[in-house]
């Protein structure tokens, strides 16, 4: 099952840019995991396999940003103590969910957790959608599965955070059908125990896209990647399970992403529903 937790936060210090990277609030999630388990902490730590996780990059509580729309990946000024914050956490394997379960059911809002230099609180933690936080869900395998129209042909993605992918020895941010849909394809069958054989995508083409490559930096390197709004339909004669199966997969993208570094809060995007996917399509 995965899962997709918001945890709301409230800095006790300043946070300097520097410490708002990828990289650090990903050594934070790790300080949290050690924190009920050292032992799975060092192992995800460690591993140099594709991660069971995903993190977004810190978010203030912004009036004036649509939540589900548009987030931030880079802060230029300090996030002052006292702001409300937010950082969701995406959890694909079900044994990494329970073994952290201890953690979400005993967290002290006093206590402080580091990030750089800063301390920080956790005051909640969210895992169903919200009117003013949609980045909060859990849902089953089988019910992305069940519940996937198989004759809607349209799929309307947003990318929220840069998304990039491998190719060869090199990325490349143009999110192609099959870039996109490969990705989430070896997620869903890494995790999900109902595996899609024989699924390709040379039916889906994009119909409608309003993208553009942004760069985020950091001490370390540089990451191009894609955000925006794209439309991918399907084409031609596809039978009704294919159609089942790619809904399905464009439904799992809110909580896997896409392509590289979605440890390190790069590759989010969710599925635009009703309207907003009529609007593109």
């Amino acid at each position: 099952m995965p899962y997709s937790l918001v945890l709301n936060l409230v800095p006790l210090s300043p946070i300097s840019p520097k410490y708002l990277s990828g990289r650090h609030l990903h050594a934070l999630f790790l300080t949290l995991v050690s924190s009920v388990d050292k032992q799975l902490g060092d192992y995800l730590h460690d591993s140099q396999s594709e991660k069971s996780f995903t993190l977004s990059p810190l978010q203030t509580c912004s009036k004036n940003r649509r939540v589900g729309q548009s987030l931030q990946w880079e802060h230029s000024q300090p996030i002052s103590a006292g702001t409300a914050c937010w950082w969701r956490i995406s959890l694909l394997d079900e044994s990494l969910f329970s073994k952290l379960t201890h953690l979400w059911l005993n967290l002290n809002p006093e206590q402080p957790w580091h990030l750089g230099a800063a301390d920080l609180k956790i005051t909640s933690v969210l895992a169903t959608p919200q009117s003013t936080q949609p980045w909060a869900n859990t849902c089953s395998y089988s019910q992305l599965y069940q519940q996937a129209d198989h004759r809607d042909r349209s799929m309307t993605l947003i990318f929220v955070t840069p998304a990039a992918f491998r190719q060869g020895k090199f990325d490349t941010s143009l999110p192609t059908a099959e870039s996109v849909f490969n990705s989430l394809l070896n997620r869903w069958n890494k995790y999900s125990g109902i595996e899609f054989r024989e699924l390709n995508f040379t039916s889906i083409f994009p119909s409608y896209f309003n993208i553009k490559t942004e760069m985020v930096a950091d001490s370390r390197s540089k990451f191009i990647g894609c955000v925006g709004k794209i439309n991918y339909r399907l084409f031609g004669d596809v039978e009704p399970e294919i159609v089942q199966k790619i809904n399905t997969l464009a439904d799992f993208a809110f909580y896997c992403g896409v392509g590289r570094k979605t440890p390190m809060g790069m590759g989010m995007l969710r599925r635009l529903q009703g309207i907003e996917n009529r609007k593109s399509s």
